[in-house]
């Protein structure tokens, strides 16, 4: 099968920052490299900042990002548009001292559950349906009551024992 081969055009992935910024780009902007090699930059970061997550675009799926402070957004990803690879990118969470930086970012669907992990071990089971969804440009909704002086540490994605059929987060549908 010379030229009669479907190629896979590959998939999105949209890397986050503390700060609240991310970038879209097509996996295919990322040349192969061997073990050693040291990489192309995906963000331009800006002083201080760091990246937190990476998100594969997943059709019917949303990027849900979070804050230390518990607050937290689901946005469609067809409101992050492609940019080139190594950019500064555009505002995926107002952060401040209402939210915090950003600890997180999953690719979710409605029908999935998350958790979250507090700094003081506080673990809350949420569904993420029930996490409404907001634009780009915002800063979100309150996740999880805090305890005074704790942060939210980590945010994961719950998987059910039942869940074989289920596509996970991040994971493409083919």
């Amino acid at each position: 099968m010379e030229n009669d081969e479907i190629k896979d055009p590959g998939d999105d992935v949209v890397l986050i920052t503390k700060d609240g910024m991310s970038i879209r780009f097509h996996e295919a902007n990322v040349r192969s490299m061997g073990r050693a090699a040291g990489g192309v930059r995906g963000i331009n970061l800006e002083k201080g900042d760091a990246l937190v997550a990476a998100a594969i675009v997943v059709k019917d799926a949303a990027l849900l990002v979070a804050g230390e402070n518990g607050i937290g957004k689901r946005t469609n990803f067809e409101e992050y548009r492609i940019q080139s690879r190594g950019g500064k990118g555009i505002i995926t969470m107002k952060t401040g001292d209402k939210t915090g930086g950003v600890i997180g970012a999953l690719t979710v669907r409605d029908a999935d559950e998350i958790m979250l992990i507090t700094v003081g071990g506080q673990m809350v089971r949420i569904p993420v349906g029930g996490i409404r969804e907001a634009g780009r440009n915002t800063m979100g909704v309150k996740l999880v009551n805090l305890d005074a002086g704790d942060k939210l540490q980590a945010i994961a994605q719950v998987i059910n024992e039942e869940g074989a059929d289920a596509v996970p987060a991040g994971e493409p549908t083919k």
